[in-house]
């Protein structure tokens, strides 16, 4: 088991019933994990807003860029693209805005942050690719 506690099925749950991500740190350079992933995610079928306060206002993938999680709404999962350290603000104002999961990318833990989403009933996925566990799954378009 991972690092986030859970198994395939509550990874291919999340993946099934998500219908709207935010992507948290989202970039327009193609050489960036976050240019692939969210591209990913719209190939998939998934409603995606980028969230990037530095390129507001452009699209990646045809998709907007909004400066704040909070016009990306509303939304069912926040991917997110940034440091560890600075996952918690990221993750409370996913919690108000009701999303119902916190994706953390490869490599991003906050235990501390997971907790608190937790305790709001939202499910958290942390150190994890949904462009990796997708395909891993053999699950196709959305």
């Amino acid at each position: 088991m991972s690092i986030d506690g859970l198994g395939q099925e509550d990874i291919r749950r999340v993946l099934t019933e998500t219908k709207r991500v935010a992507v948290v740190g989202a970039s327009d350079k193609p050489h960036r994990p976050s240019f692939g992933v969210l591209n990913y995610l719209v190939q998939q079928g998934y409603e995606v807003t980028a969230v990037n306060p530095g390129i507001a206002g452009k699209s990646i993938g045809g998709r907007p860029v909004v400066a704040s999680l909070a016009e990306a709404g509303p939304l069912d999962m926040v991917d997110v693209f940034r440091a560890s350290d600075q996952v918690a603000p990221v993750v409370d104002e996913a919690i108000r805005l009701g999303a119902t999961t916190i994706w953390m990318q490869l490599g991003v833990v906050d235990e501390d942050a997971a907790a608190r989403a937790r305790a709001a009933g939202l499910t958290v996925v942390m150190d994890r690719c949904p462009a990796i566990e997708g395909p891993r799954l053999g699950m196709g378009r959305h």
